[in-house]
């Protein structure tokens, strides 16, 4: 009989003939290691978003307003994150994160909108 060893820690695994870790710490540690990239790459996207979601209903507070593009470059937001982005019929585009929404209007100025939930 072949001797299988733990993928993590390279201990000698007794039991099951298909086991493949020890314990379970070595198997989450294992896992977390093998999906660090993306699961990385996942979390700093969700931080952008909480943050440009934070950024719009702080300053929308009405639920409608104006603001210009300078005060929201100043509190920090990215105009490259968003969640969806709805079309109207007459062309307008909106970009929505999650429920907070803005549209671009003239003179680097956006109405901020809300989304009934």
């Amino acid at each position: 009989m072949e001797k299988k060893e733990c993928l993590e820690c390279n201990e000698l695994l007794k039991g099951r003939i298909d086991k493949k870790f020890c314990s379970d710490y070595c198997r989450n540690s294992y896992n977390n290691r093998i999906n660090k990239d993306s699961k990385n790459l996942i979390r700093n996207i969700n931080n952008r978003l909480r943050k440009n979601y934070k950024i719009l209903s702080d300053l929308n507070s009405t639920g409608k307003t104006k603001v210009s593009r300078t005060k929201l470059y100043d509190k920090g937001f990215d105009f490259q994150f968003f969640t969806s982005i709805y079309k109207t019929k007459t062309g307008n585009l909106y970009h929505y994160i999650y429920n907070e929404g803005y549209l671009a209007l003239e003179n680097e100025t956006f109405l901020l909108i809300r989304k009934d939930k």
